[in-house]
């Protein structure tokens, strides 16, 4: 338990940091612009690349791997899916966005900083690829969903592009390609540029738990509807049992795939929720809501999981 605390303490601590920063201090959310223009186009961009690119190309192919997590987070998007169907009688751009709070992690935010620190550099490869593999599948669900559900005015040709611009623009996809291509043809950078990614990598995590902590702070907590104890126990508890029991029926990954795998499932809904939410003008006070209930009740289930991690209560291979 001492490990469990050592590990997740500083982790959620920099989460509520920026929580207690962000009730305390009237500072306009305009004010995270920068912070947050850091972090998402230079520090971990810069963490991705400098990870994979020092990876050998053969474990960047592992299409096993890609077919089953992504498969794992398809499956807690149709069962959440399935949840806010019931719960909103049928209408399916409020479902799309519960299922959306039930599936998609705060992967680029918390991922990164979570695996290292729990699994060391052995984590790198795995959380690249559930980052890269999860972002698109959840980038194509939604604009498709709800287009199915009549809230989307573009016609198919225009949502596709639309899709495949947000995919291959984003600055995480962007640099684990680069991070990939540098691999295949084994790039190195100069010391002088190799030491600037360094010192960008180590700023990446604690600014980006911080200004997570921040963020989640100043959004409106929303009416609390009733199937959001059931959602967030579909994100928090069943999407990681998901990816654990697929992992281990295909078979054959290293535990430490496998872990990260879990570790990245288990953890709370992505801020991006809201993000979509507002696009769309639907369910945006309750998704919010998802994001910050979701947060705090994740620093006991993502504790629970380390602990079943590190103490090898788990089935990892």
């Amino acid at each position: 338990m001492e490990n469990v605390i050592s590990l997740a303490l500083p982790f959620f601590g920099l989460i509520f940091l920026g929580i207690a920063a962000g009730k305390l201090k009237e500072i306009p959310a305009e004010g995270l612009a920068w912070m947050q223009f850091f972090i998402i186009y230079i520090a971990l961009p810069a963490l991705f690349f400098r990870l994979l690119a020092k990876t050998p190309i053969e474990e960047l192919t592992n299409i096993g791997y890609v077919a089953a997590t992504t498969f794992a987070t398809y499956c807690a998007f149709a069962v959440a899916f399935c949840v806010g169907v019931f719960a909103s009688r049928g209408n399916i751009p409020e479902a799309t966005i519960q299922a959306l709070a039930g599936s998609y992690s705060n992967i680029g935010y918390m991922g990164p900083g979570l695996t290292l620190a729990v699994l060391g550099p052995a984590a790198a490869v795995p959380t690249a690829l559930v980052f890269c593999f999860d972002n698109i599948l959840l980038f194509t669900l939604a604009p498709l969903m709800m287009a199915i559900g009549g809230t989307e005015n573009e016609p198919p040709l225009s949502t596709a592009v639309t899709v495949l611009r947000r995919i291959f623009t984003h600055p995480f996809i962007l640099a684990t390609i680069a991070g990939v291509l540098a691999a295949a043809v084994e790039f190195q950078p100069p010391q002088a540029i190799d030491t600037l990614l360094t010192y960008l990598s180590n700023a990446a995590a604690p600014c980006a738990l911080f200004a997570m902590g921040v963020t989640v702070a100043l959004q409106p907590l929303g009416r609390t509807p009733l199937e959001l104890p059931v959602v967030l126990l579909v994100k928090l508890v069943v999407h990681p049992i998901i990816v654990l029991l697929l992992l281990n029926w295909v078979g054959g990954f290293d535990p430490a795939w496998v872990a990260t795998a879990v570790l990245m499932a288990c953890l709370p809904p992505a801020a991006n929720v809201f993000v979509i939410a507002q696009q769309y003008n639907v369910y945006v006070q309750r998704a919010s809501s998802a994001i910050l209930i979701g947060t705090i009740a994740s620093t006991v289930t993502v504790s629970a999981f380390i602990y079943l991690i590190t103490e090898g209560l788990l089935p990892l291979n």
